[in-house]
C-alpha cells in the first residue's frame, strides 16, 4: 500500500522552498545583457504592485518575465514566474488561466531537469472542469479494436475487453480468506483474489487453494522485505515456482511493487531491480507457465516509474497502486485531497505502457471514513467509486483489472476506512456496479463480457441497439456535484443529485439526429457547466424472439430501411443465387420463387409483380431489400416494437441458425433495418419529448397494436398492390439459370454457397486523450 504522506511532504517542501533554493543556487539571476535594466524594472514593478496589495497589477510584468526567460532558454526562471501566475489565477477563481500556467510551470521545470512541477499538475487537474459521457454498446468489433494492443496479440490471461474484478478480503470480517463467500457477500464471484507474501516464505498454498475453490485467480504481492539481494537463482526460487505451477490456477505475480517510492526497501537501485525482476520472470517462464508477471509501480512519483521498467519481454501486465482519500493519510491537518479524482492519475502510466501491455490497478480503494477526523465521506466516496469503476475502464479501455483493497485501517497507516461491508451505501453501490456483465468473474485468455457488452465514448461514432446505459464523468473545481440534468432532444428526461450516476435510454427514445445534453449544477443550484453529445440508435431484428446479428447493418434509403436479403432468406431455408450480369437475385423455397434486380422497384413472386417502396440496392457488396418484403416473402409475420426499435419476425420451420440468432458467416452485428417511417417521428408526426424508460404515450406502436400501424411504419409491400404489372420472365424460369452467387458470396457458378465473406466497413480505432502527467498529491 502506498505511503502518500512522506511523498507529499517532500514535494510540498520542495515547492515551498523552490524560490529560495533557486536564488541560493544562482538559478535566479538577472541577464547580463543590454536588456538587464528593462528586466530589472519589471521585477521591481511587480514587487511594488504586490507590496501595495495590487497583485493584479503584477500580472503583466510576470507575463513579460515568463516570455523573456523562455526566449532565453532560462527554464528555471520561466517556471518560477509561471508559479506566481498560476497561484494568482487559482486564488482568483480564473481556473482556465490557472491551468494554463500550472501546465507551463511543470513543462519548464521538466526542461530544467527537475520534477518540481508534479504537484502543480495535480492542482491543475483538481480545478479542471470535465464533462464526458460513455455509452454501452454491443458492437463486438469496435469494442475488441478499442481494447486491443498495438501488436494485436493479447497478453497472458488478457481478456479481449471487459474488466476483471478483484478483491483483497483477508481483513473483511464477512469474507476473510474464504473467497467462495464473495458471491454471497457482494453478489458476484470475483476473478482475482489478492494475497501478500514475503520473499523467503513458502508459496502461499492455502490462498491458492481457496482461490481455486472459488473459481478465481490469485494475485500475489511478493515483497523482498530483506532487499533485492534476497532474490537469488537458487533452489528456493525454483521450488516456489514449481509450487505455483502445481496450484493449477492463473497467478498474477506482482513482484516488488511500488518500487518508485522511497517507502520500500527495494527502491533506489533501478539496475539491480531490473536484474532481479528479470531473474524472477525467467524462472517462472521455465517452471510455472501459469504465472503472469505484473510490474506495478505506485501512481506517485509518476516521473520516476520508467527507470525501473524491466522491458516488454519480461512483463505480462503493468499494474499500479492507486488510492483515493479525503485527507492525506486521513489527517485533517494535512493536505485536503477531496478535489483529487482517481481518473486522471492513471494518465502517465497508461500513456506510457498501455499500447503494448494490459493495465491493472493492482490495489485501490476510496476512503469513506477518516478516523483521525472522525468524519464520514460517504457521498464523496460513492462519487469516486463511480469514477473508478464506471469511468476509468471506459476512458482507458486497456485497463482490464481492478482489485479493491477491502480494509479498515483504523489504527494504522493512513487511518482510512476502505472496508465496503462497514458502510451499507458503499457495499450496495459496489454490488450494483459489478453486477453488470462488463465486470468479469473468470480469468481466461480472451475472456469477454456476456452479450458482447462494452462501453464507448458518446461521440456519435457508434450506434447502440435496443437500449443503452449512459455513464457520465463530471468533475468540477467545486468538488461536490449539486445536480446532474439529462436533456434529450430538448426535454429533461432525468435529474440526479447523488452517485451512482447514469441513465438508461431505449432505442425508441433516440431517433436519428438525437442530442443528449448533460447540465451540471453546484450545491447552490447554479449551472456551472454543460456539454452535448450526439446519440444514434439502430433498428434491430429478432426472429422468433432471438436477436439476430448481421455482417452488414441495415441502411435507410429514401425513408425506407433495407435489410440484408440473403441472411433473412436463408433463415427461412431458402436457397439464394445471383446473376452478376443482370444483377438479379433469385431465391427459392419449395414452390415459391422470388426474383428481384438491383435498382428495380418491382420484385416478382412466382411471376406476380410486387411493388417495392424502395428498389433493392447493393451496399458494401450486400444485396439489401425493404424490410417487410424480406420478412414476409416466405411466410413470416412481421411486427414492430417501438420502444426498442425492433422488427419482430415470427415464423415456423426456420433454420436452427435463425433460432439461435446466428446464421453462419453472414451474421455478426446485432443490427437490422426497417423504414425510417417506423420511428414515431415519422409515423406519428413530430416526435414528442421522450421520457426515461419508454416512449411518450401514443408515439410508439407496440407489437400487439396490429398490422395497421405496422404497415404505416414499414411501408408495406404486397403482391396485390402490383397485380396489374407484367410478370418478370425470370420469375417463371428455373432458378438454376442464375449463374453466380450473390455479390457477398464467393463467385461459384451453379453452386449454392452458404457462407458470406464479410465486407463490412472497418470502424475507426478509438483515440486516447493524452493528458499531462499527474501525481496523486494536491498543491
Amino acid at each position: 500500500m502506498k505511503r502518500t504522506g512522506m511523498m507529499h511532504k517532500w514535494l510540498s517542501t520542495v515547492a515551498a522552498c523552490v524560490l529560495s533554493f533557486a536564488i541560493a543556487a544562482g538559478g535566479i539571476g538577472l541577464p547580463q545583457t543590454a536588456n538587464a535594466d528593462a528586466v530589472w524594472d519589471r521585477w521591481q514593478a511587480a514587487e511594488k504592485a504586490v507590496n501595495a496589495g495590487n497583485t493584479a497589477g503584477a500580472i503583466p510584468h510576470w507575463k513579460f518575465l515568463v516570455d523573456y526567460y523562455v526566449s532565453a532558454g532560462d527554464w528555471e526562471n520561466a517556471a518560477l514566474f509561471c508559479g506566481k501566475l498560476d497561484s494568482y489565477y487559482d486564488q482568483a477563481g480564473q481556473y482556465d488561466d490557472a491551468i494554463r500556467y500550472y501546465e507551463l510551470e511543470n513543462e519548464y521545470w521538466l526542461k530544467a531537469g527537475k520534477d518540481w512541477g508534479a504537484v502543480k499538475i495535480q492542482r491543475a487537474e483538481q480545478i479542471r472542469t470535465t464533462v464526458d459521457a460513455y455509452m454501452s454498446v454491443t458492437d463486438e468489433e469496435v469494442l475488441r479494436k478499442n481494447a486491443a494492443p498495438a501488436s494485436g496479440k493479447l497478453a497472458k490471461f488478457e481478456p479481449e475487453y471487459g474488466l476483471y474484478i478483484g478483491l483483497y478480503s483477508e481483513q473483511d470480517p464477512e469474507m476473510q480468506n474464504y473467497f467462495n463467500r464473495a458471491e454471497k457477500v457482494y453478489g458476484k464471484k470475483h476473478a482475482i483474489y489478492l494475497a501478500y507474501s514475503q520473499v523467503g516464505k513458502d508459496f502461499p498454498k492455502a490462498y491458492a487453494q481457496r482461490a481455486k475453490e472459488a473459481g478465481g485467480a490469485l494475485q500475489i504481492a511478493w515483497e523482498p522485505g530483506d532487499g533485492l539481494d534476497s532474490v537469488q537463482d537458487n533452489d528456493y526460487l525454483h521450488k516456489w515456482a514449481r509450487e505455483a505451477k502445481a496450484s493449477g490456477i492463473p497467478i498474477f505475480l506482482r513482484y516488488a511493487s511500488e518500487m518508485n517510492g522511497n517507502w520500500v526497501v527495494w527502491h533506489g537501485d533501478p539496475d539491480k531491480y531490473i536484474e532481479k525482476f528479470r531473474l524472477v520472470h525467467d524462472v517462472m517462464a521455465k517452471e510455472a507457465p501459469n504465472v503472469a508477471m505484473v510490474w506495478s509501480p505506485n501512481d506517485v512519483p509518476a516521473h520516476s516509474m520508467d527507470p525501473y521498467y524491466p522491458g516488454d519481454d519480461y512483463v505480462d501486465w503493468v499494474g499500479v497502486s492507486l488510492y483515493t482519500e479525503p485527507y492525506e493519510n486521513g489527517d485533517p491537518n494535512a493536505d485536503n485531497m477531496q478535489a483529487t479524482s482517481p481518473v486522471e492519475r492513471l494518465d502517465e502510466l497508461y500513456r506510457t505502457y498501455a499500447d503494448r501491455k494490459p493495465i491493472m490497478i493492482s490495489e485501490t480503494a476510496v476512503s469513506h471514513y477518516a478516523h483521525r477526523a472522525e468524519e464520514s465521506f460517504t457521498d464523496w466516496a460513492l462519487l469516486n467509486m463511480d469514477r473508478l469503476y464506471k469511468v476509468m475502464p471506459f476512458k482507458y479501455p486497456r485497463l482490464k483489472a481492478i482489485t479493491w483493497y477491502n480494509v479498515d485501517l483504523k489504527d494504522r497507516e493512513s487511518r482510512n476506512n476502505y472496508l465496503l461491508s462497514a458502510n451499507p451505501d458503499m457495499k450496495a453501490a459496489y454490488t450494483q456496479i459489478i453486477s453488470n456483465p462488463y465486470y468479469l468473474s473468470e480469468v481466461k485468455n480472451g475472456a469477454k463480457p456476456a452479450g458482447d457488452l462494452g462501453f464507448v465514448k458518446a461521440d456519435g461514432s457508434v450506434s447502440f441497439a435496443k437500449k443503452t446505459r449512459i455513464n457520465p464523468f463530471v468533475k468540477t473545481p467545486d468538488v461536490s456535484i449539486g445536480k446532474l440534468e439529462y436533456v434529450l432532444n430538448g426535454a429533461t428526461v432525468a435529474t440526479q443529485t447523488t452517485a451512482p450516476y447514469g441513465i438508461e435510454l431505449n432505442a425508441g427514445q433516440v431517433p436519428d439526429g438525437s442530442v443528449l445534453t448533460l447540465n451540471v449544477y453546484n450545491k447552490d443550484g447554479e449551472k456551472t457547466s454543460g456539454k452535448s453529445f450526439p446519440l444514434s440508435s439502430q433498428v434491430s431484428v429478432s426472429i422468433n424472439g432471438k436477436d439476430q446479428r448481421y455482417e452488414q447493418p441495415p441502411v435507410i434509403i429514401n425513408s425506407s430501411t433495407l435489410a440484408p436479403l440473403r441472411a433473412i432468406f436463408e433463415s427461412f431455408g431458402a436457397s439464394v443465387s445471383w446473376n452478376a450480369e443482370t444483377k438479379t437475385a433469385t431465391a427459392k423455397k419449395g414452390p415459391t420463387t422470388v426474383v428481384l434486380s438491383i435498382g428495380d422497384d418491382i420484385a416478382y413472386k412466382n411471376g406476380a409483380p410486387v411493388k417495392l417502396d424502395t428498389p433493392a440496392q447493393l451496399v458494401n457488396g450486400y444485396t439489401m431489400a425493404p424490410a417487410r418484403f424480406v420478412g414476409e416473402t416466405f411466410g413470416g409475420t412481421v411486427n414492430y416494437d417501438g420502444t426498442s426499435r425492433t422488427v419482430q419476425i415470427t415464423a415456423s420451420g426456420l433454420q436452427a441458425s435463425a433460432q439461435s440468432g446466428k446464421a453462419g458467416d453472414t451474421l455478426r452485428a446485432a443490427q437490422f433495418g426497417l423504414s425510417a417511417s417506423a420511428d414515431p417521428a415519422v409515423s406519428g408526426g413530430p416526435a414528442s419529448p421522450a421520457t426515461l424508460g419508454g416512449a411518450s404515450p401514443g408515439a410508439l406502436q407496440p407489437a400487439s397494436s396490429g398490422s395497421a400501424s405496422l404497415d404505416a411504419s414499414l411501408s408495406a409491400s404486397s403482391a396485390s398492390s402490383g397485380a396489374a404489372l407484367a410478370p418478370h420472365p425470370a420469375a417463371v424460369a428455373s432458378s438454376s439459370d442464375a449463374a453466380a452467387a450473390l455479390p457477398e458470396q464467393t463467385n461459384n457458378p451453379g453452386t449454392f454457397v452458404s457462407g458470406v465473406i464479410s465486407t463490412a466497413a472497418q470502424f475507426a480505432a478509438a483515440f486516447f486523450r493524452t493528458l499531462q502527467a499527474v501525481v496523486s498529491l494536491p498543491a
